[in-house]
């Protein structure tokens, strides 16, 4: 007995359940989301397989094979992603550096010790502005009222800790 001999036998509509199924999976790998085309893929996969096999065996074999071509293809997508042409639309080579005007999170230390008026009470929180620069702000515990001067005392992350003049 030939171990392919389930492919003598196979309709056309076998053949293209599988094949579909594989096509979808294959994308899949591609599109990152919800999975809609993965799952219609594993259900194609599923119903080509118990259409197609006439034993246990033979449903075994083709589960191996099909999953050796899905590993296959997904090698050929990993190497592709990280050396080929899907390298250049899925990795971001630009960085933003302060050099090219882009002030980060963490940048804000060079606000320390400047002067600036409170927008709105701060009880602890709300808004002062800084150089014609609007900023959300925190006291360090006290009530500050409207229109009061401040100094920035600390700057950790996006955290600007403030004390009246």
């Amino acid at each position: 007995m030939n171990v392919f001999s389930f492919l003598d036998g196979m309709q056309i509509y076998q053949m293209v359940i599988l094949l579909l199924g594989l096509v979808l999976l294959i994308i899949e790998m591609f599109t990152p989301g919800f999975g809609v085309s993965g799952g219609i893929g594993i259900v194609l996969l599923i119903a080509g397989i118990i259409l197609t096999a006439s034993t246990p065996f033979e449903a075994l074999v083709m589960i191996v094979l099909l999953l050796i071509i899905l590993g296959v293809a997904l090698q050929i997508i990993l190497r592709s992603a990280t050396k080929g042409r899907l390298s250049k639309t899925l990795i971001l080579n630009e960085s933003l550096t302060k050099n090219a005007g882009y002030i980060g999170t963490d940048d804000l230390e060079y606000f320390v010790g400047k002067e600036g008026t409170t927008l709105t009470v701060l009880r602890p929180s709300g808004t002062a502005e800084f150089d014609g620069l609007r900023l959300d702000v925190v006291s360090e515990g006290e009530y500050i009222p409207k229109n009061t001067k401040v100094r920035i005392t600390e700057v950790a992350g996006r955290r600007i800790v403030v004390k009246s003049i």
